[in-house]
């Protein structure tokens, strides 16, 4: 394997905090569409969907920062 393969690691730090700002920014959005007088159900249901999409890759980003350790 060679280098190329595997982010860097400022690179996969990067990714992680732009899809931590997009995180925020989707939870942003929810809460004030529930907030609205008619709240769309089926945009917050999607909304809700692609927020935890990228709660499942914040995870995936951090095990790869995150060195394993051998006990």
């Amino acid at each position: 394997m060679n280098d190329d393969e595997f982010p860097s690691e400022e690179a996969l730090r990067a990714r992680l905090a732009e899809v931590r700002q997009d995180h925020a920014d989707f939870d942003a959005a929810i809460t004030a569409l529930a907030a609205s007088p008619l709240p769309d159900m089926m945009l917050i249901g999607r909304l809700k969907r692609k927020k935890l999409a990228l709660k499942d890759e914040i995870a995936r980003l951090e095990d790869m920062l995150t060195p394993d350790i051998i006990a």
